[in-house]
């Protein structure tokens, strides 16, 4: 039996109908199954046509400042995003929006100064949360909260400030020492006498003029009562202590006139 051939011509147009067996990778990455590696390519921002089917982004080493709302094309498979060595300043409460299987986030080495509580709850399956060297100097205990997976956290070699300000910090470390990696490189940078001291190492003593000082309802109706009585006793004090003054000075006249009758005579 002879063999079939297909004519070249509808060869390739099969070949141009049929999806290719690669997913899209941009210009400016190199992609294996399931990665992309997107470092060290001069990025100003995320690239939007990386195939949906990718588990692990690098982004490291760009110039990357700011990630606003929805920062990422669709990627509902990806477990690990790296954007190390950036010059990352800002993101957006939504910029993490379709991560929600993100596993692992490095923000390492970047210009990162404040992060709010909204920016992480998208990713409620992350576990591994790498913040160092960076520019914080206080983090609210609502942003890792927001990560109910958590398992490892960094938090070296930012310039934190001992001040009252890093009390909830202090106290959600102490209470999540598992979670907390490198602890002995969280060091103080502010104010300086406390130049290099250890976080970990305060104890509640440490914090004993920053404790809660919160009035109770009992403290509340207290001053309630005693506030407007104290203004009543006051008035009548002064009142009183004027009395006594006036008093004085008219039993003294009236003395001095007695010695004096000519001087007080009335004209």
């Amino acid at each position: 039996m002879g063999s079939w051939r297909v004519p070249s011509p509808v060869l390739a147009l099969l070949l141009l109908l049929c999806p290719s067996p690669c997913p899209s990778c941009p210009a400016a990455c190199r992609c294996s199954p399931g990665e992309a590696d997107c470092s060290e390519r001069g990025l100003r921002e995320v690239p939007w046509s990386l195939s949906p089917n990718i588990s692990s982004l690098w982004l490291g080493y760009n110039f990357i400042t700011v990630l606003g709302p929805r920062s990422f094309p669709l990627l509902p498979g990806l477990r690990l995003l790296s954007l190390v060595h950036n010059r990352l300043e800002l993101m957006h409460s939504q910029a993490l929006l379709g991560l929600g299987l993100l596993q692992e986030l490095d923000l390492s080495h970047n210009h990162l100064t404040v992060l709010t509580p909204e920016t992480f709850l998208p990713l409620g399956s992350l576990a591994r949360l790498n913040l160092g060297s960076n520019r914080l100097g206080e983090l609210e205990p609502e942003v890792l909260d927001a990560l109910p997976q958590l398992r490892a956290l960094l938090l070296q070699d930012n310039p934190w400030v001992c001040s009252c300000s890093i009390l909830p910090l202090w106290r959600w470390l102490s209470h999540n020492r598992e979670k907390v990696r490198e602890k002995s490189l969280l060091l103080c940078r502010v104010p300086e006498q406390l130049n290099k001291y250890p976080i970990m190492a305060f104890g509640d003593e440490s914090f004993r003029q920053c404790q809660d000082t919160s009035l109770s309802l009992q403290h509340y109706i207290s001053l309630f009562i005693i506030g407007p009585f104290s203004f009543i006793a006051s008035i009548f004090f002064c009142t009183f202590l004027g009395s006594l003054v006036v008093l004085f000075h008219s039993l003294r006249r009236e003395s001095h006139c007695w010695r004096r009758p000519r001087v007080c005579r009335v004209h």
